[in-house]
């Protein structure tokens, strides 16, 4: 009987999974080559200073050489007993209250007026509108500056000519309404951000079902209520935390016109900030305010996307 001889075939499976292996680390050495850079920008210039705030806030340190004065928690002792701090809080909380009753519900508005409405040359009105967001801070504050200006402002010569005796009004100079002056050209400068973001919602609706409602007997503003805002939701809930945020965070514009007087009337925590921190050489106690900044926007951040945007993202997903 013959011997049966069989012939050892050359196994393929280990070779295509070293090629599979090969590829894989490939795709990821390339993905880890195009994130390094932005990774490595982010951790420069957003994590690390803010963990070294965090650690200078600890410190009565004037920004030259390394700190050794250790202070443990007392510059954020300090902040909570400084009224011009607490006040500077306030003029941030007025303003973002200001902005969600105000500026949005004046966005809003306007975007129904030309986006939806029958107005002729809306084209035209939009432009307009959406002008002022595209100037920068500075120039907004200068342009203003000359408009509320107590002696040759175009805002008293305005006000001159429809009331009679009409005394010119300081509005950057009076501390009981310099703050409501710089919230009305925040209003100028950002509503047409706000009017846009709410134009884009309002095209996002089938008008079908507008159109629906109002056959089944619906008048116009129920339809606007119970239809319109409900489906625009999203958007509202967007321009509310972009809104909150900004509000926070201004400082450009309000430095330019008041540096946050007079008498910190207009102090918001940023210029605060600026004013007692850095301009002081006061980085010790600056660094503590910017870090309270930082947890007040990260907590509201994380707070109102959790429970109010979340909805938006589980829809998206």
């Amino acid at each position: 009987m013959s011997a049966i001889r069989f012939r050892v075939l050359p196994r393929a499976f280990p070779q295509s999974l070293n090629e599979s292996q090969k590829r894989s680390r490939e795709k990821w050495l390339t993905i880890a080559f195009l994130v390094a850079p932005g990774m490595a920008i982010f951790l420069i210039f957003l994590l690390l200073p803010i963990f070294q705030s965090g650690y200078y806030s600890l410190f009565k340190w004037n920004g030259f050489g390394f700190p050794k004065d250790f202070r443990g928690i007392d510059n954020y002792l300090d902040l909570a007993k400084d009224k011009v701090f607490l006040g500077s809080i306030a003029h941030s909380f007025t303003i973002m209250s200001l902005s969600l009753l105000v500026q949005l519900p004046l966005a809003l508005a306007l975007a129904l007026l030309v986006g939806r409405g029958s107005l002729p040359g809306r084209q035209i009105f939009r432009a307009i509108l959406f002008v002022p967001y595209i100037f920068s801070e500075v120039i907004t504050a200068l342009i203003w500056l000359y408009v509320l200006h107590p002696n040759s402002g175009l805002m008293n010569k305005t006000l001159g000519v429809f009331v009679q005796d009409f005394k010119p009004i300081t509005w950057l100079g009076d501390r009981n309404i310099a703050l409501i002056a710089i919230f009305m050209v925040l209003t100028w400068k950002f509503f047409g951000f706000h009017m846009i973001l709410y134009m884009a919602g309002l095209q996002s609706i089938p008008k079908d079902l507008e159109e629906a409602g109002r056959i089944d007997g619906c008048n116009e503003m129920q339809v606007l209520r119970f239809i319109t805002l409900p489906l625009m939701g999203s958007t509202i809930r967007l321009t509310i935390f972009l809104s909150v945020l900004g509000s926070f965070q201004q400082f450009t514009l309000v430095w330019i016109m008041t540096q946050g007087g007079p008498v910190d009337s207009t102090a918001t925590i940023a210029t605060f900030l600026f004013k007692y921190g850095i301009q002081r050489f006061a980085l010790g106690f600056g660094s503590a305010v910017a870090v309270i900044l930082f947890l007040l926007t990260l907590v509201f951040s994380i707070g109102y996307q959790r429970m109010v945007m979340r909805q938006d993202y589980e829809l998206r997903v």
